[in-house]
């Protein structure tokens, strides 16, 4: 094998997270009597962290304390709902079942809360995940496209970047990895498609879970 370690993105990559991430959005919205947004605008708004998700999502010009407000109604809504609807990918279970016989380590690094990336990783890939990181740039550590997530779950898992393959589902996935030093593998059943990823500069694309396992 080439690698000893997969890195994962969350949101599109393992888990469907779009749905309940857009009703915690509309939530939110409504209870500020904004207008709301639509499932495929949501899921042009992800990628970025919770914070940057909501400045899209409110009305052009809404002032930053306002932003705040909305932000902290997004957060208490989604924290209390954020698995309503939300499902592994198919094949994404059996893949990190294999993963793990194989003896190949795994992580997830996340622009979602931590508390949400915590909250999840336990109740759908018990066991199968060694470590999981959300944004908390709080904790000094910068978000993604910074590559510190990922070097900083590189070396939970006590593995070098020559030995560690990153795969997600966004331009903002591309850039981590390459801002991090290594491989990227893009996937097209989660939030953006082949052709967007390409023009984002991704090289190595995915269909389905089980085409990853050939390229470690």
């Amino acid at each position: 094998m080439k690698y000893d370690a997969v890195i994962f993105d969350l949101d599109g990559t393992l888990l469907n997270t779009l749905e309940d991430l857009a009703d915690a959005v509309n939530a939110a919205l409504k209870s500020h009597d904004m207008p709301t947004r639509s499932l495929d605008e949501v899921r042009q708004f992800v990628g970025n962290g919770i914070r940057k998700l909501i400045v899209r999502a409110v009305p052009e010009g809404t002032s930053q304390k306002l932003t705040e407000d909305v932000l902290a109604a997004f957060r208490r809504y989604y924290a209390a709902h954020c698995q309503d609807k939300t499902v592994p990918y198919e094949g994404i279970e059996e893949l990190l079942v294999k993963l793990k016989k194989m003896g190949i380590k795994t992580a997830v690094v996340s622009n979602k809360a931590d508390f949400a990336v915590k909250e999840l990783m336990p109740v759908y890939f018990p066991g199968l995940i060694h470590v999981a990181m959300g944004e908390n740039e709080e904790a000094g550590i910068k978000k993604k496209p910074s590559p510190e997530m990922v070097w900083r779950a590189l070396e939970l898992l006590a593995c070098g970047r020559e030995r560690a393959l990153y795969v997600g589902d966004s331009d903002v996935d591309v850039q981590t990895a390459a801002n991090a030093g290594i491989p990227c593998v893009s996937v097209t059943w989660g939030f953006r498609g082949e052709d967007f990823l390409r023009r984002h500069g991704a090289e190595t694309i995915i269909d389905r879970p089980d085409q990853l396992l050939p390229l470690l």
